[in-house]
């Protein structure tokens, strides 16, 4: 059959005026919907999402997690040095116990070997941890030189490291030597058993504090000077007790240093250059 057009009312009206309303049969068929009726259904597509993103999120916590250690990539020095601690302190525990301490005797950095031997001493003595691999301040190294070192550098950490090292060392024993040759203390103080990597790992503690948020600096700084504190009442060791103190205030002076060493290794935008320090 031919589809033919509908006769025209016989009130002339428009036969348009007389159909019904069709736009809500419209609503009830697919992809007619409308930008409201749209926008209701959106909220679905949030939990998808969400929990898509949760992977990523999870997986960047390890990747930050993984920063706090040192790797031959991304921390050399400390990488390399921590190793060569590591083997050290693995050899001298198969070694006899007097042997080890002929070794350590060797290595001192009193006043007799500094004056004859300075340079061969002051690096002997950073290849021993007193105390131990597992000791505070074995930990304290492998923690604070690799933030150090991602911060500033190696050669730059390694820099910090023997400011400390060199400097409390000779700090502290340059009065003994004075003190011998004016009388005031006998000649067997010249021959003291001193070593290990505690000097420098307290002025890179220092150091690292200046480049640390303040939440987080001045806590760190006032529970290791409590710590230094301690050790100063106790007076176990008068030159080592002192020679702390003296190594981290070396490393609190050379803020200006790294912040500028920092900020040339991991520029910042002008707003927070210009904000300063954090």
């Amino acid at each position: 059959m031919e589809r033919t057009a509908p006769a025209a009312p016989p009130d002339g009206s428009s036969p348009d005026d007389r159909l019904p309303d069709v736009a809500v049969l419209l609503d009830g068929m697919p992809r007619q919907r409308s930008a409201a009726a749209e926008t209701t259904v959106e909220p679905r597509e949030v939990e998808p999402r969400e929990a898509a993103t949760t992977v990523p999120a999870r997986r960047f916590d390890v990747r930050r997690g993984r920063r706090l250690f040192p790797t031959p990539t991304g921390t050399p020095f400390t990488f390399g040095y921590g190793a060569v601690l590591v083997a050290v302190s693995l050899v001298s525990a198969r070694l006899s116990p007097a042997l080890v301490h002929t070794l350590h005797q060797g290595s001192s950095t009193d006043v007799a070997h500094l004056v004859r031997t300075p340079m061969l001493v002051l690096a002997a003595s950073a290849l021993w941890i007193a105390g131990g691999i597992l000791s505070p301040y074995a930990v304290a190294l492998l923690f604070v030189l690799t933030a150090l070192e991602r911060r500033i550098g190696g050669m730059r950490t390694a820099a910090v490291f023997l400011l400390g090292h060199v400097g409390a060392t000779l700090a502290t024993e340059g009065p003994v030597g004075v003190a011998v040759l004016a009388g005031h203390l006998p000649a067997s103080s010249l021959h003291r058993l001193d070593y290990g990597v505690s000097f420098g790992v307290a002025a890179s503690l220092g150091a690292l504090a200046g480049l640390l948020r303040p939440w987080l600096r001045w806590p760190l700084l006032a529970l290791f000077g409590w710590e230094l504190a301690t050790d100063l009442i106790a007076f176990t060791d008068p030159l080592t007790d002192w020679g702390h103190p003296i190594a981290l205030l070396t490393g609190i002076a050379t803020w200006p240093l790294v912040r500028r060493w920092h900020h040339e290794r991991h520029p910042q935008p002008a707003d927070q250059v210009l904000a300063g320090p954090s």
